[in-house]
């Protein structure tokens, strides 16, 4: 029998995660960002409130024919399978500049380029956090193919120390698309610089087709700049006070970065020490500066995570180090340290597994665990028609949440009713819906996963809310989560300039 190469073993690998993305993709429902980010195909605008628009452009053509979430998420799965495709192939081409460049001593030492490229795969594949970017689309599974695109012109220029006019052209699409995906695109943007600041031949500042591909950036993401432009630079004025966070603890960084362990795995940590161990001999500027793609972005948000941050934001840096580990995986392979590969290889998709069980289980809610993040994925179909009709029957002016991360499920799954989050704090909502209205009446929606008291009291309230339904959301013998309706009437808003 033929033995499969390792760009063989790279593809089956990828098709069978690809697989158990699509069955979970069509199993549970949407999460509180991916049906935001839904919203925006429903509302197409050139810009949004909390990011740029491509996020909910890309969506447009699937949204507009259909409300199934599994073929919805047939985007970010493509973009996944795209971003590991592209993993393999920016491992491919490290390795060809290391053979290049240091020709007297790596050629005859550094494993195959299609088993560095399955090694770079692997480590993807074992990693628990990429799944969940790969089922749900975030402006971070648009973001990482493209950093990686970037990656790769950084690779042609490394290798080259020049572009033709297309390279410059290409380069320029793809930074105006990363930047129309998420204001972080600038980070990567940052690492190009760098990569180009680190060549021996400065010349490319004199080009034309370097300010070629500078203009068609400024074009691709004119849309962003000219919709903050008209609306008094919200989103970016957001993003700033976003990106602080709160009060700063080194706690915070401890967490964030043992989380971070956690989220990719130990296996890529393992296989850049020995890419730095047994790699980085000459030429450790050029590839010092490939490295800053993971550097920059990793380094700024482990910073910024001392004021709070989320783990899936360094998601498109992981991705640009996974051919580094990659290539040093391949020289522990060949070295005959096989068996640490392969123990943290099946821990890890160990712990996926695990991950996949429990999300299609409902998680565990019980009196010993008071919060179940999973019963979140479950029951907000049901809900949002129970609240369509009872909205319809009440003849309200729309459905109300407390809270925006409630509004997004309630939004989408009672859709096309207006739907109007009750804070004190400005968001996308209330550029797609505006202001409830003094004296309006509304369906107000408590989830138990996130219970409010009903707006009642003070200056900016309701008159009065009776209590109408209840719906529990059962899965598995187990409930998850029960959702309260009132009808909730006469709203007084004697704050309403916020």
């Amino acid at each position: 029998m033929r033995q499969q190469s390792p760009s063989s073993w790279a593809a089956i690998s990828i098709c069978i995660a690809a697989l158990v993305h699509l069955a979970l993709g069509f199993s549970v429902e949407f999460s509180v960002d991916e049906a935001h980010y839904a919203l925006y195909a429903k509302h197409l605008a050139w810009s949004y409130f909390d990011h740029p628009p491509l996020v909910g452009w890309i969506q447009w053509p699937l949204v507009l024919l259909t409300s199934s979430e599994g073929i919805i998420r047939l985007i970010p799965e493509l973009l996944w399978v795209l971003s590991t495709f592209l993993v393999y192939q920016v491992a491919v081409e490290i390795h060809h500049l290391l053979q290049g460049r240091n020709a007297g001593y790596l050629t005859t030492t550094l494993p195959s380029a299609n088993l560095c490229g399955l090694m770079a795969v692997l480590t993807i594949v074992v990693a628990p956090l990429p799944h969940v970017l790969a089922i749900g689309l975030l402006p971070d599974t648009l973001l990482t193919p493209l950093s990686l695109g970037l990656m790769l012109m950084a690779l042609r220029w490394t290798r080259r120390d020049h572009f033709s006019l297309a390279d410059w052209i290409v380069t320029g699409l793809i930074l105006g698309l990363a930047g129309l995906s998420k204001y972080t695109a600038a980070f990567t943007a940052f690492a190009l610089l760098f990569v180009f600041l680190a060549s021996p031949k400065k010349a490319w500042i004199t080009k034309v087709g370097f300010w070629i591909a500078a203009v068609i950036a400024l074009l691709v993401i004119s849309p962003v700049l000219y919709w903050n432009w008209i609306n008094d630079w919200i989103s970016f004025k957001y993003q700033i006070a976003h990106g602080s966070g709160g009060a700063w603890a080194w706690r915070r960084v401890a967490a964030f970065v043992g989380i971070q362990i956690v989220s990719f795995g130990p296996l890529v940590l393992l296989g850049v020490y020995i890419f730095l161990k047994y790699c980085l001999h000459s030429q450790k500027l050029v590839l010092i500066a490939l490295l800053s793609f993971f550097a920059i972005p990793f380094t700024i948000f482990a910073a910024l995570s001392g004021g709070g941050s989320l783990p899936h934001w360094t998601t498109p840096a992981w991705f640009c180090l996974a051919p580094f580990a990659g290539i040093g995986l391949a020289k522990a392979w060949a070295m005959q340290h096989r068996i640490t590969i392969r123990i943290l290889s099946i821990a890890q998709i160990v712990i996926c597994l695990l991950g996949f069980g429990f999300v299609l289980a409902g998680g565990i809610s019980t009196a010993a665990i008071k919060s179940n993040p999973i019963a979140d994925l479950y029951g907000w179909k049901l809900a949002g028609q129970k609240a369509a009709q009872l909205a319809q029957a009440t003849k309200v002016n729309g459905i109300a949440v407390q809270n925006w991360t409630l509004g997004s499920r309630a939004a989408w799954y009672a859709s096309p009713l207006p739907t109007f989050v009750l804070d004190q704090r400005q968001d996308q909502f209330d550029l797609w819906f505006g202001q409830l209205p003094a004296g309006a009446s509304v369906l107000l929606i408590n989830w138990s996963g996130m219970a409010f008291k009903p707006p009642t009291e003070g200056n900016t309230a309701f008159e009065r809310c009776e209590p109408l339904d209840s719906l529990e959301i059962i899965r598995f013998g187990q409930v998850l989560s029960k959702f309260d309706y009132s009808l909730c009437r006469n709203w007084r808003d004697a704050g309403a300039a916020r």
